[in-house]
């Protein structure tokens, strides 16, 4: 096994150290010597300590176990180019256990309290970031979070590196009743019940009515559920003609083999879903999803010189079975922009790395360009439409001839609602019936 490899296996398995970090040659000075660095490890530690918080355990291990290795592969590559500001960086690996309330929170709390780690990467469901933003905001973390979202949120001590609303969800849409997508009107919303899918089926529903489209059933299952015969049943019930799907986790395991059991395929019925890629296809057999859909902003099958190296890169540290998709390349992505922002600030300080995110240039991501918009601190994206084949990979239909930018408050522009006010120049609020 390559010695990269065996590197990687002992930080997933807790048996990494300082020693074997400093082993690949990563130069080291005195931390005293960088300014405003206000959540540094201590000086005589020569590393620069950031978190890694994923569920490696539990619903969600199914997603979220490969943004760890991404998180890894990316700091491994860093420290073998010299580190950030001349530190290596020593990663502390953390399992949220898909325990989004309690479990989520402990670790954030130890990782910002008693590890002093200068940034953390982490987090898949809406509810475990809402569960640890208020420590973030409390304490003065920063948070990178690399995951597709339903909106509605902008706090300065998270960076959003996944798509909103806009940049995924709402250019599906409209695809679909385009005459390119059918010119389909009957849509049948699914998906977990927490607030992700909750919150992104309202604007779903919101949107589809401005099309002049209807949404003919909602139902939601629980976090992990298995069974999906009641609400494939409905769907079959409804005459849908397209399904989108917001269910999470391995409980996509159950929806798709049920649907494959009642004869529902995407000739049919099509579904288009924005939490399943390349990763969760894996679990399921391609006789079950050949020719649905997903909506993200990056697929493994682009071709571009930055992704054909990611891939490569990937495939060569995990395995030739593993494959990329959208979170683990925004997982990837994201280090990266901390470290450019580091080195701009010439800091590893809360603060001078937020404010800096908004100045680095355009960063060549395996996605394609990317760019922060420093006033929401969400990603710049083009949207991607694919079907999946028969090797479980996709072929892209469609995408958004530039970028998109992103509007965590994509609703405020359908009639009868509002949002309008703004803290630390950042945009805040809920939206309000008017």
């Amino acid at each position: 096994m390559p010695t990269r490899n065996k590197t990687l296996k002992k930080i997933q398995s807790g048996r990494q150290t300082r020693r074997d970090w400093l082993k690949q040659g990563a130069k080291a000075v005195a931390l005293a010597s960088l300014p405003g660095c206000n959540r540094l490890v201590p000086v005589g530690q020569n590393a620069v300590k950031v978190g890694l918080l994923h569920s490696q355990t539990g619903t969600m291990a199914i997603s979220e176990t490969s943004l760890r290795d991404a998180g890894l592969l990316a700091i491994e590559e860093i420290n073998a180019a010299g580190g950030v500001l001349g530190y290596p960086i020593e990663p502390i690996v953390e399992d949220g256990r898909s325990r989004f309330l309690d479990e989520f929170p402990r670790k954030a709390r130890k990782l910002l309290s008693e590890d002093k780690v200068v940034a953390v990467f982490g987090c898949w469901t809406s509810s475990s970031r809402k569960a640890v933003l208020p420590l973030f905001e409390k304490l003065n973390g920063l948070l990178f979070y690399p995951v597709q979202y339903e909106g509605n949120e902008s706090s300065k001590n998270i960076i959003y590196t996944g798509a909103t609303p806009n940049q995924q969800i709402l250019p599906a849409l409209d695809w679909f009743t385009n005459k390119a997508g059918g010119s389909l009107k009957r849509f049948y919303l699914v998906g977990v019940d927490y607030v992700y899918p909750r919150t992104a089926n309202f604007i779903a529903r919101k949107y589809l009515e401005s099309l002049g489209a209807s949404v003919v059933g909602e139902q939601y299952a629980s976090i992990g559920q298995q069974d999906f015969k009641e609400i494939v049943n409905s769907i079959k019930q409804s005459e849908a003609d397209i399904i989108l799907s917001t269910i999470n986790g391995d409980s996509n395991v159950g929806f798709y083999s049920e649907l494959a059991a009642q004869g529902i395929t995407a000739d049919k019925i099509p579904v288009v879903a924005t939490s399943v890629g390349e990763d969760e296809l894996r679990s399921l057999l391609p006789s079950q999803v050949q020719g649905h859909f997903s909506a993200w902003t990056y697929f493994q099958s682009l071709d571009n010189p930055q992704n054909k190296r990611f891939v490569e890169l990937w495939q060569r540290e995990f395995g030739r079975d593993r494959v990329t998709d959208d979170p683990i390349e925004a997982a990837y992505t994201q280090v990266y922009l901390w470290k450019l922002a580091a080195e701009k600030a010439g800091s590893f300080d809360v603060d001078k790395v937020r404010k800096a995110l908004g100045g680095i240039p355009d960063f060549e991501a395996p996605s394609g360009k990317v760019k922060m918009d420093p006033k929401t601190q969400h990603m710049f994206k083009r949207f991607r439409l694919g079907r999946i084949r028969d090797d479980r990979q996709f072929e892209i239909v469609h995408e958004s001839a530039d970028w998109i930018a992103p509007d965590p408050y994509p609703q405020m522009s359908f009639p009868g609602w509002k949002c309008d006010w703004t803290r630390d120049g950042i945009t805040q609020g809920e939206p309000v019936e008017i």
